[in-house]
């Protein structure tokens, strides 16, 4: 249930702000459906469109709210909604998609307001639109949940005190905001794409809500290489979508996938999209990244990548946005095309950035083990599976520890 209110989340959380013209207002109505859906569902069973049950049982709590605090302060009631119970559940059943598409990037317009920080804007985003909790975003931040907590509340305080109208901003605003909503749009993505197998049917409607408001965003900014770049990035990810999971609910890595299973219509929109954006010749993180994409997904197999441009594409983004995430990547496609030893140096900077967070020490323990260090790659997988956010990230990394446990064979003499 957790999964599906997540995955209704963004469009609920934007009728619900329509209807309703406050952020608080909205994610109050939100929750106390989300509440009245964990006593009933389980009991009689889930809706047909659980969206347009959250709306509408959400919608009327507000609205009950509202009438409440209207006798009891004399507030006005321009909120109130239609008089008639059957006009209010007209409004949330007739959903219209195409208007729930713009409602979506109301809200995210609204946590884009210039006044909030960078950070503030995604952490409400993500908490907001996306559902996500505050250990969740402060595990996307690298930041403790107590500090990210203070910050989604400051964020929140702001947005209720500037009294943010929900309407379309004007062109020159839409521009101003449209790096922090194309960072939000990719973390929507980014939820639903990082899912476990187990949870990867409930929150696929997270990557196709992304790609939608993608598409969106594209329409609204066709000038915009950024933009084109990022739309062409979630569609050669989620390309691979069909053969990043076995049977067994296991990951497949990259270079294990069976690469017949992926999305060749979808490729073929993102490659056509990055080289669009790149004849525009103002290059950014997210072309960067869509092309490097691109490279792995048109190879015929790991041993055919072309490793060498990977690496330098990784590099010039390393210098644009050199964070230690994409160092640590960038460390990955330098050993592919240098070596072990390569990667190991690009990445001894990291090792307190980086302390707490599963990839880098299984990176690490990858590098060591190429190198033929097994007792300090051991230690490196040991903590990696100390830090693995999931299940089937412990099992990827016990399969490491275990293959570095067979004995090494004796080449004859």
């Amino acid at each position: 249930m957790d999964a599906a209110f997540r995955a209704a989340s963004p469009a609920a959380m934007a009728a619900l702000l329509r209807g309703l013209g406050t952020l608080d207002r909205a994610e109050d109505a939100f929750q106390e459906a989300c509440l009245r859906a964990l006593a009933h569902w389980p009991e009689r069973g889930p809706p047909h469109d659980p969206t347009s049950w959250l709306v509408r049982v959400g919608r009327n709590a507000g609205i009950d709210r509202l009438r409440r605090h209207a006798r009891e302060a004399g507030l006005p009631t321009e909120h109130l909604g239609p008089a008639t119970p059957d006009e209010e559940d007209r409004r949330a059943d007739a959903l219209d998609r195409t208007g729930l598409g713009d409602d979506v990037l109301r809200l995210l317009f609204i946590c884009c307001h210039p006044d909030l920080a960078p950070a503030h804007q995604i952490a409400l985003a993500l908490r907001v639109v996306c559902g996500l909790s505050v250990p969740e975003i402060a595990r996307v931040f690298l930041m403790g949940e107590a500090a990210m907590e203070q910050r989604i509340t400051r964020a929140k305080r702001r947005v209720a005190q500037a009294g943010l109208p929900f309407e379309t901003p004007a062109p020159r605003e839409r521009q101003a905001r449209l790096s922090a909503v194309s960072a939000m749009v990719y973390l929507i993505f980014t939820e639903g794409h990082s899912a476990s197998a187990q949870e990867s049917g409930r929150k696929a409607p997270l990557c196709l809500e992304a790609i939608r408001l993608g598409r969106l965003l594209a329409q609204l900014f066709p000038e915009e290489p950024e933009v084109l770049g990022l739309l062409a990035l979630m569609l050669l990810h989620d390309a691979r979508a069909p053969a990043r999971f076995g049977g067994d609910g296991a990951i497949i890595l990259l270079e294990d996938q069976d690469r017949r299973l992926w999305n060749r219509a979808a490729i073929a929109e993102g490659t056509a999209l990055t080289n669009r954006a790149f004849r525009m010749h103002r290059p950014g993180p997210y072309q960067l990244q869509a092309a490097i994409a691109a490279l792995h997904a048109r190879a015929p197999d790991v041993d055919r990548t072309d490793w060498v441009q990977i690496e330098q594409l990784y590099g010039v983004l390393a210098d644009m946005d050199p964070t230690p995430v994409v160092i640590l990547n960038h460390a990955v496609a330098l050993s592919r095309a240098k070596g072990p030893t390569e990667g190991l140096a690009r990445i001894a900077p990291l090792a307190q950035a980086l302390a707490s967070y599963f990839h880098y020490h299984a990176v690490l323990g990858h590098l060591l083990e190429r190198l033929g260090a097994r007792e300090e790659a051991h230690a490196a997988y040991a903590r990696s599976l100390d830090l693995a956010p999931s299940a089937a990230e412990a099992a990827q990394v016990r399969l490491y520890m275990d293959r570095l446990a067979a004995p090494t064979p004796v080449s004859p003499q």
